[in-house]
């Protein structure tokens, strides 16, 4: 089996890789945290241009899939990026609205979705009870472990958030009743499939970017007249981080190409872990300067345990990966 990109992957790669590096990510980072969100909805709409957030859709939705691995690949510069706003939640209400088997209610809501046109939120049994980013969200979809489906009326009251640029809420009760019924929980174990699924991507190059950075840190900060990378006990502690993060790409891979519940579990474990401990190295090596906010690491080094834990913990996806 290829766990490897084909050239065509690894170009779309590219490209949103080069997009987001003339973006000046860290400034919309910054907007988005302070409730200014119009630099995220015009980057948010460069990367709908690509066709990202149409990988998520059929055909018949103004999407050019489903197509899982590509969408991975691209959330993974997502997370490699540290680009704000419900890109993951999108992406799941995109599934499952496409599930649904609601012909007209796919497309009131899909084609502005994929677009860019439009942003979504989710709320899903079994992913918390809060909605990422509602403020900022033209649509906020809410199933009830009943089986409803309603589009709520916006924002509740807003919680804490260790990612200032993950802002949560809870969604306001009520609202416009979309769907009911056993095909509404069924869409919505798909969609929680797909949010971890991009959860575990974004972990995936988060944690890329926190070693890249540490890395580079490492090289040019000296102790005794040397470079601290040269100290065995910081190579040690980089290699590790590398190890965690090579162990949680195949299985990232191997998720998308199967969309097995327990194998997405699998990869949201070891990802998200992978994530979190190269933010615990990246603090370690960088020292005190790591803590600060003027310093663009403390947006990654905030994303990975937020995300570490987002759509199932790893207590809860491990107890998928082996029950009982």
């Amino acid at each position: 089996m290829r766990f490897l990109p084909t050239d065509e992957q690894s170009d779309f790669a590219r490209t949103l890789r080069a997009l987001l590096g003339a973006a000046d990510v860290p400034a919309v980072v910054r907007s988005w945290s302070a409730g200014t969100y119009g630099p995220g909805r015009a980057l948010w709409s460069r990367l709908a241009d690509t066709g990202l957030l149409a990988l998520a859709a059929p055909q018949e939705y103004e999407g050019l899939g489903p197509l899982p691995v590509e969408l991975a690949l691209g959330f993974v510069e997502l997370g490699r990026a540290a680009v704000p706003g419900p890109l993951v939640e999108t992406a799941a209400a995109v599934a499952l609205l496409s599930d649904l088997g609601d012909d007209a209610l796919a497309k009131r809501f899909v084609p502005g979705l994929v677009s860019g046109g439009a942003v979504a939120t989710l709320v899903l049994p079994g992913g918390g009870p809060y909605a990422v980013d509602a403020v900022a969200a033209d649509h906020v979809f809410a199933v009830s472990p009943g089986g409803e489906l309603r589009l709520a009326a916006g924002p509740g009251a807003e919680l804490a958030s260790l990612d200032p640029a993950r802002r949560l809420s809870l969604p306001s009760p009520g609202g416009e009743l979309l769907a009911s019924g056993p095909q509404v929980t069924a869409a919505a174990a798909t969609a929680l499939r797909w949010a971890r699924l991009l959860t575990a991507a974004q972990c995936l190059g988060v944690g890329e970017a926190l070693l890249a950075r540490t890395v580079e840190y490492a090289k040019q900060r000296t102790q005794f007249g040397v470079a601290i990378g040269s100290f065995q006990a910081v190579k040690h502690r980089l290699a590790d981080t590398l190890i965690g993060l090579e162990f949680a790409r195949p299985l990232v891979w191997a998720a998308a190409l199967g969309l097995d519940p327990r194998e997405i579990a699998a990869a949201k474990v070891r990802a998200g872990e992978a994530a979190h401990r190269a933010a615990m190295t990246a603090l370690q090596v960088h020292g005190a300067v790591g803590y600060t906010d003027e310093l663009d690491l403390s947006l990654w080094l905030r994303k990975a345990r937020p995300l570490r834990d987002a759509w199932g913990t790893p207590s809860t996806c491990r107890a998928e990966i082996l029950p009982g």
